[in-house]
């Protein structure tokens, strides 16, 4: 590591010589012990840690520690889907920097996307058209930050550790020879972590695999030489399955015939110019694609309406089998190539076509050319330019071709849109993750709702001889966050009547009469929340209802106004959606939140996806851990997630109820974590004495942070 190893003299150095505080906390010594043992054999150590424990600080004290005393220099790769996560990582080296008296600082960089560290206006366009104006920027070479050296820049960043907006600020103010020179600070940065110990960024940077390719040669480091730390790592496989989650339709691929054509007619052109001739074997491939996509449009045409016409009766989607979309392109190879008369069309045929392109690898080389195509873009709706579809194509090829000789892909078409649009699904993160995390020095994945660990280790394919997993316990939650259950009320489908609706709002009104501050309410579904809490009334408190159009200005201002209403002693009633933004985006810091009521059990509605997902998962583990891998431990995740949100310190406190009785059932309660205990509530007058007890006893204790 970068200084670490520097003779410096150390008198009595700590048990632990990078953890950011004087002593570990209850539960953070057990969790940093475990993860050194773990990243010393080169393995990976899952932490199921509640809030509380310190898992921040404990992950890297293990993982410096293990750096530090490697022959070849060792990185520590700090992966959150946080961007909030990234202060306090910051915010943790500098106290680990401040223990450190009289040894080497511990050098870090802190990176976001490219879009927010950009300099220049249009940083403020939407990812989409972002990316486009950027690439081309930096292709005319018209952008003057990326172009624009600044020596000094990168030492000046790894003096001490800086949060990414401190990061940008630097860059704006940084002189060479009296003048300020602004350079990129995303690539600027990107080129700085090579010399750090700590860098901070998105999952992206390791787990998407174009990303992952470009960010490792700008900063310079293999995959094997990267110590890996992933928090909130229960969103990991979803995150991996969202990056591989691509869409078709027939107007991509009209679209992607026009850019064909056009881009076809530009190295045409250009081949007419001096030099030109060298573009000719780039021009001919462009010109068979051009002719493949040509022929394959009325096959699709037919393929989609074939679709649409098999869905009966309420049916809105159906599953795609992958052979089949390939055989739309394989006729059109076959058309363009000359090649008639296969028997077998879901595999190439075997003898040469005319183009000389091997039909082996035809569809690889479609996707090549097609990822390739560059053409001017019309503006779309708002006036900006659109990402070729030709790329959003190629895309789609790669899926197929990576994973679509697997079960572990599935491609699902629904009714959605003009003529209906084909998803594809990866059933799998494991084949994406096992690699990355396999092929890295050692890893730590840890959240507080990383429940049950070994399900997340299963999941993510790691191997089982270097893997440990470990749930802690937490060192207040029963006498801090106690858990009532209302056994008189259920979101069971059979059992929805008026009367149970209104039993659930008498409990929800009774929290509201005995909690001193704000109350947030979690339902499965916009539907059950509008039903249930938005369309009541509740007396004491200001309703706010969260909206699927909410920006991200709205939901940071929704923490401001909880501590504003709170502060004034006004009450407001939070209203939102299980796995939404409201119930897992949002951090709900210095005690913004005293209650929280969580409606129901979240399954997923039944599906195509979701059945494909419980065949996948039957063929890997078995029966019985399908079911819950699949169905009952996402469901209760997803309401440990909501539980966990007023606790977002070791100082707060906070009561939850759950409305709904089939959490105590067998299936779902062998979800929980073993140490968390479940108190009944037998009606809303007991739901109301055990919370005017439990506030009038716990209050919230600043000299527990």
């Amino acid at each position: 590591m970068s200084g670490m190893n520097d003779e410096i003299e150390v008198i009595q150095p700590p048990q632990f010589p990078f953890l950011a505080h004087t002593q570990p906390r209850p539960g953070q010594l057990e969790m940093i012990q475990d993860s050194i043992k773990a990243l010393e054999q080169g393995g990976y150590h899952l932490a199921a840690a509640p809030t509380g424990i310190g898992k921040t600080a404990a992950s890297l004290a293990a993982a410096l520690q293990v750096a530090s005393q490697q022959p070849q220099r060792k990185t520590v790769f700090f992966l959150t889907s946080r961007q909030t996560q990234h202060r306090i990582v910051v915010d943790t080296v500098r106290k680990i920097n401040q223990q450190r008296v009289g040894m080497a600082p511990i050098r870090l960089v802190d990176m976001v996307g490219q879009a927010g560290m950009c300099v220049q206006e249009f940083a403020k366009e939407s990812s989409v058209v972002f990316s486009l104006m950027c690439s081309q920027a930096r292709k005319s070479r018209s952008c003057r930050p990326w172009i624009t050296t600044a020596p000094g820049l990168k030492e000046r960043i790894l003096e001490s550790p800086l949060h990414v907006d401190e990061l940008v600020s630097l860059t704006r103010t940084h002189t060479v020879n009296g003048e300020v020179t602004q350079a990129c600070p995303w690539k600027v940065a990107r080129e700085a972590v090579n010399g750090a110990d700590v860098f901070v960024g998105d999952y992206n940077h390791l787990f998407d695999e174009g990303v992952r390719d470009s960010s490792l040669k700008a900063m310079d480091l293999s995959l094997e030489d990267i110590i890996i730390v992933v928090d909130e790592a229960h969103n990991l496989p979803d995150r991996i399955r969202l990056t591989l989650e691509k869409r078709l339709t027939q107007t991509m691929i009209r679209n992607t015939f026009a850019e064909l054509e056009e881009y076809v007619g530009t190295l045409q052109q250009s081949m007419n110019m001096p030099g030109g001739e060298t573009l000719a074997a780039t021009h001919d491939l462009a010109y068979w694609a051009f002719e493949v996509i040509r022929t394959s449009r009325k096959s699709f045409a037919d393929f989609f309406s074939r679709l649409r016409s098999s869905l009966t009766g309420d049916k809105e989607e159906c599953e795609v089998q992958v052979e089949t979309l390939l055989k739309v392109f394989h006729r059109a190879c076959d058309e363009v190539d000359g090649i008639v008369g296969q028997k077998n069309l879901n595999s190439p045929p075997v003898q040469k076509s005319k183009h000389g392109i091997d039909p082996a690898v035809r569809i690889h080389q479609l996707r090549d050319i097609l990822s390739t195509v560059d053409v001017d873009m019309d503006a779309g709706d708002d006036g900006n330019p659109m990402e070729p579809n030709a790329h959003r194509v190629a895309q789609i090829l790669d899926c197929l071709i990576r994973f679509g000789s697997t079960t572990a892909m599935t491609m699902v078409y629904d009714t959605k849109g003009k003529d209906g649009r084909i998803t594809t699904h990866l059933l799998d993160p494991g084949l994406v993750s096992k690699p990355v995390l396999t092929g890295s020095a050692g890893a730590i994945l840890m959240s507080g709702t990383l429940y049950p660990p070994t399900m997340y280790a299963n999941i993510l394919a790691l191997p089982t001889a270097r893997t440990t997993a470990v749930a802690y316990p937490s060192p207040f939650a029963a006498m801090r966050r106690p858990v009532l259950v209302a056994s008189d009320v259920t979101t069971k489908y059979t059992e929805r009547t008026p009367q149970n609706t209104d039993l659930m709002r008498q409990h929800i009104q009774s929290l509201i009469d005995t909690t001193p501050g704000n109350v947030a309410v979690f339902a499965p579904s916009y539907a059950l929340l509008n039903s249930t809490v938005a369309e009541a009334h509740f007396s004491g408190v200001r309703m706010m209802v969260e909206d699927r159009n909410w920006t991200k200005q709205d939901l940071d201002q929704v923490v401001e106004t909880l501590l504003e209403e709170k502060k004034a002693g006004r009450r407001i009633l939070l209203a939102g959606v299980f796995n939404a933004r409201l119930s897992e985006g949002v951090d709900y810091h210095s005690g913004a939140l005293d209650a929280v009521a969580c409606i129901g059990i979240p399954n997923s509605p039944p599906s195509v996806l979701s059945s494909a997902l419980k065949t996948h998962a039957e063929e890997r583990f078995g029966r019985n851990l399908a079911w819950r891998y699949t169905v009952s431990q996402p469901a209760i995740n997803s309401i440990l997630q909501a539980m966990g949100r007023p606790i977002r310190s070791i100082g707060d406190r906070a009561l939850i109820v759950l409305l709904d009785r089939r959490v105590t059932e067998r299936t779902y309660a062998s979800c929980f974590p073993d140490d968390l205990r479940m108190n009944e509530s037998s009606g809303p007058e007991s739901t109301g004495h055990f919370a005017r007890r439990f506030f009038s006893k716990i209050h919230p204790d600043s000299t527990l942070e």
